[in-house]
């Protein structure tokens, strides 16, 4: 049974005359009733009883009417679903970020962008640390991630920076190293300061790009930092400094978090590889349309380039 003997049907069964139903169809009266005649062969009962004013239904034709229409709504509608999905007007996308890249407002703009400019997809949300997300990526199980700087580069796995920001310090308030400091700027803080301090940072698996790049600037400041907490996520560091059990460093865009108990520094020997880049990761010849006009809508957001010291004191 093929589709087009089925519109063949429900055009007769709308005009009862096979005459006109022919020319509605453009095409000639008696290859239209061998097509009919051939469906009710198929289906094994008359769907009309021929008569010279026209055509009727039949009982069983009646019936075979209401389900030969559903069948052809359900193809059309089917096919405008998946023009939408090929479009990449509809559909779906797993969205991946760490808690470090959430706290960046540029990811809230970018969401909002893309729900404005495809509102009828929809965004499914996971948090991770990279490498979590990274390897999500490659599973297939994740379709765009938001991190600093990568933990790996598997194959297949592309990464876009999006943009460069500062690194901060964070110390408890009422630290001694802020007692000099009265203005109401930001104050600036020197690496060599704080070789007897204890550090708070995230451990290796989950960032150390700018774990290991802190490292390696306290040790060019001529020591090695003394770390005596790993965390999970950054926003446990900015807790743990706040409770006064260390300091530790997070992107400026975290700047906010416990103001009333932390205070957030300039780095005063911060070089260009002392920074927190915001990145994003997909896979390389991505096909789904939705996923590329996300990374499209993403790409409109970059700024990528040195990072700058941070503008809200």
């Amino acid at each position: 049974m093929e589709l087009r003997h089925l519109r063949y049907f429900v055009v007769v069964a709308e005009e009862g005359h096979f005459t006109r139903a022919a020319q509605r169809l453009s095409m000639q009266q008696p290859p239209l009733s061998q097509q009919i005649r051939a469906l009710e062969q198929e289906l094994g009962f008359d769907l009309f009883r021929r008569h010279p004013k026209g055509a009727e239904l039949t009982a069983g034709g009646v019936v075979f009417l209401q389900e030969a229409k559903a069948i052809l709504d359900g193809v059309e509608q089917g096919a405008a679903r998946a023009a939408r999905a090929a479009s990449g007007s509809a559909g779906n996308i797993s969205v991946g970020f760490t808690s470090s890249a959430a706290a960046h407002p540029i990811i809230p703009q970018i969401m909002r962008s893309y729900r404005a400019a495809w509102p009828g997809v929809t965004l499914e949300f996971r948090e991770g640390n990279a490498a979590e997300l990274t390897d999500a990526l490659s599973a297939a199980t994740l379709d765009i991630a938001f991190l600093r700087l990568p933990v790996s580069q598997p194959p297949g796995i592309h990464f876009k920076r999006l943009l460069e920001e500062e690194m901060l310090l964070v110390l408890p308030v009422g630290h001694p190293l802020l007692r000099k400091h009265t203005g109401r700027s930001m104050p600036t803080i020197s690496l060599k300061s704080l070789k007897d301090e204890q550090f708070i940072l995230v451990r290796r698996r989950g960032a150390p790009g700018m774990y290991s790049n802190l490292i390696d600037a306290c040790v060019r400041a001529g020591f090695t930092p003394n770390i005596t907490v790993e965390v999970e996520r950054m926003l446990t560091n900015i807790s743990l400094v706040a409770a006064g059990a260390g300091i530790s460093a997070v992107p400026a865009s975290m700047k906010g978090f416990h103001e009333d108990a932390v205070v957030y520094c300039h780095i005063q020997e911060a070089g260009p590889d002392l920074n927190a880049p915001l990145t994003m990761a997909c896979r390389d010849g991505e096909t789904k349309a939705t996923v590329r006009h996300f990374m499209d809508e993403a790409a409109r957001f970059s700024r990528p380039g040195k990072a700058k010291k941070s503008k809200r004191q």
